[in-house]
């Protein structure tokens, strides 16, 4: 029988940290002079705290207890799920007072690092309200970066183990303790929205709008501070971001092998190349096809494509323009990067690019079988050969990803959606993106006139799909309460 204390204790001492982390709106608040909401805070952190701390002491004859692989399953499904319950209070209590569902809805969205939002006039919203959506998705970002390293590939999920085998050597020399490996990984992470923080102020954007965009370009989280999003800012602005939301999208760990004097791992990682030439082809293509139309020249709209092709690639949500409007092959290009993401071990989400450099593998393996029957050709990645259950993973993996997607588009459809708006919904949702497609929950749109159920459905898919689908659906099955 699984023992849910060491998971309880871990849980409510994080929701007291969170809790404890609300004092950062609240004083953005005081400053701004809006004492109401600052209030509202006050009351959110210390129901926060509470909630939290009675959690982890009812837990704490557990303290000290290893906890294994069911319990880190827990552990990680835990936190999402019971945070933006505790993230949302603030959202009901205070401005903009929004009901229950839209602000889980904002919290889940925020931290899984979604970026679909309910709320409207952002631009009349108190800062503190601004800064702790910003704060949410920091928060999701640098979790997942955490459970991407150290849980899911001890976990097994979707071929993650191939980052633990001795063979790839993801890690370079492997660190005694997860938790040593969590503290470098955060130092990378706090330095990188450090340099994102500096580099926007010196584009000319506002102290606080920087940090807030700092904080979800480095989550690939894309919340910003106004309706607008990144149409105002100038091309300067644009190409920082575009610059640091590529940095997230990259494995962290290489940043920290580079801090210690160890580059060449970087630029041997094919999930480098691979996302990058991602990127390179998807903006040659669009800049083409839209600048043939577009006016001001090409510059303008190689900036514009660039960005949103970045922006949807790794997840982030960030919008220069109504790329919904730039004709069909657009519309399909984009739909497309979405459901591909960024590299592993970073805080982009979707399946990833190894996944489908794993799959263009087997699939090159299979032809080659084809043409010569009597020979042994296996999968290989960075030219290592893949284990058969490194394979299997990753098969199950895509299954689950697109049937889920199926299943959470057809459910969107039956609760009143329009194809287009239920299909670009549950992708969105499911790969983490942020904006859909359609004229209201694309680009220029947002997803508040939804129906509560489908808001609801889409939350669920948000939370599925930022941990793997598989490290979700394994605690709904009997094997695993009773192993």
């Amino acid at each position: 029988m699984i023992d849910l204390r060491p998971a309880g204790y871990l849980v409510g001492w994080l929701v007291a940290v969170l809790g404890a982390s609300m004092m950062l709106p609240l004083i953005a608040d005081l400053v701004m002079g809006d004492d109401q909401n600052a209030g509202e805070f006050s009351a959110a952190a210390i129901i926060t705290i509470v909630a939290g701390a009675s959690t982890a002491f009812a837990c704490a004859n557990s303290r000290g207890k290893s906890i294994g692989v069911q319990e880190s399953f827990l552990l990680a499904t835990l936190v999402w799920a019971v945070f933006p319950f505790f993230g949302a209070l603030p959202f009901i209590m205070g401005s903009p007072n929004a009901t229950f569902t839209d602000a889980f809805f904002e919290a889940m969205s925020a931290l899984t690092t979604t970026g679909a939002t309910v709320f409207v006039g952002l631009d009349d919203l108190p800062a503190g309200v601004l800064l702790w959506r910003g704060m949410l998705q920091w928060f999701g970002g640098l979790g997942i970066i955490v459970v991407a390293m150290v849980f899911l590939p001890t976990l097994r999920v979707g071929g993650m183990q191939i980052f633990r085998s001795e063979a790839f050597d993801t890690m370079g020399k492997m660190m005694p303790r997860a938790a040593e490996i969590a503290f470098s990984l955060t130092l990378i992470y706090c330095l990188m929205t450090f340099f994102c923080f500096m580099a926007y102020i010196f584009t000319g954007m506002e102290p606080f709008d920087s940090l807030v965009h700092s904080l979800t370009t480095i989550s690939t989280g894309g919340m910003a501070t106004t309706d607008a999003s990144f149409s105002e800012y100038g091309a300067a602005t644009h190409y920082v971001s575009v610059v640091f939301m590529i940095l997230a999208a990259l494995p962290f760990v290489r940043f920290l092998q580079i801090a210690n004097g160890a580059s060449r791992p970087f630029f041997r990682d094919s999930q480098i190349h691979g996302f990058l030439l991602v990127i390179g082809v998807y903006t040659l293509i669009l800049s083409i096809y839209y600048a043939a139309d577009a006016e001001g020249g090409f510059e303008p709209a190689f900036r514009e494509v660039i960005f949103n092709v970045t922006s949807i690639a790794t997840g982030t949500g960030y919008s220069s323009a109504d790329y919904g409007s730039w004709g069909p092959l657009a519309l399909t290009l984009f739909f497309t990067i979405g459901l591909i993401g960024g590299c592993s071990g970073s805080t982009a989400c979707s399946v990833k690019i190894f996944r489908y450099q794993l799959l263009l593998s087997a699939i090159a393996a299979e032809v080659r079988r084809v043409h010569s029957p009597n020979r042994v050709f296996t999968p290989r990645y960075a030219g290592r050969r893949v284990s058969d259950d490194v394979m299997s993973s990753v098969m199950a993996f895509f299954m689950f990803f697109y049937l889920t997607l199926a299943i959470v588009a057809v459910l969107l459809v039956l609760v009143g959606l329009d194809p287009v708006t239920a299909i670009s919904g549950a992708a969105t949702a499911i790969a983490n993106i942020g904006p859909g497609l359609g004229p209201e929950i694309g680009p220029a749109g947002n997803f508040a006139g939804l129906p509560e159920i489908a808001k609801w459905i889409l939350a669920a898919a948000m939370l599925l799909g930022r941990l793997e689908l598989l490290s979700v659906f394994v605690l709904f099955t009997p094997a695993f309460w009773r192993g």
